[in-house]
């Protein structure tokens, strides 16, 4: 399945300066995802004076994270203008190593636990071949 820009804006509700998935590189509806975001100087959380070493939050990796995994709940929906993703948990997570401006974030999703409307994935973020962030995130599919 292809995902494009004007998709993710249709199936997550995060615009500039929030929204943190870029392209959708691989989807397989219900299953995986893959996406990426580049990570750039110009990004909000690096402005000011006083950041002489300029690294992405982690709070910032994560979410980036499960708003692919949002895209990944939203791409199975059969109508995604009726249906909302709530997030529910986040488990497990750890964190490798920094992000700076110049790398691109590989955003991997795969779900792991599906019941009724919640579906449970196992996300990893990495740059290049590093792995910076891993966890297990859950969220509910509802009707809006």
């Amino acid at each position: 399945m292809s995902i494009t820009t004007a998709d993710l804006r249709r199936l997550l509700p995060h615009r500039y300066p929030f929204l943190l998935v870029d392209a959708v590189v691989a989807c397989e509806p219900g299953v995986r995802l893959v996406a990426r975001k580049v990570v750039t100087h110009d990004e909000p959380f690096f402005a000011g004076d006083l950041v002489r070493d300029p690294v992405m939050p982690d709070m910032l990796v994560l979410e980036s994270m499960a708003q692919a995994g949002g895209v990944l709940l939203m791409a199975e929906a059969d109508d995604p203008t009726r249906k909302v993703v709530y997030f529910a948990s986040l488990d497990a997570v750890q964190w490798h190593g920094d992000v700076r401006p110049g790398d691109e974030l590989r955003l991997e999703v795969v779900v792991t636990k599906r019941r009724a409307t919640l579906r449970k994935v196992r996300a990893e973020a990495r740059v290049a071949d590093m792995l910076v962030c891993e966890g297990e995130l859950a969220a509910v599919l509802a009707d809006r």
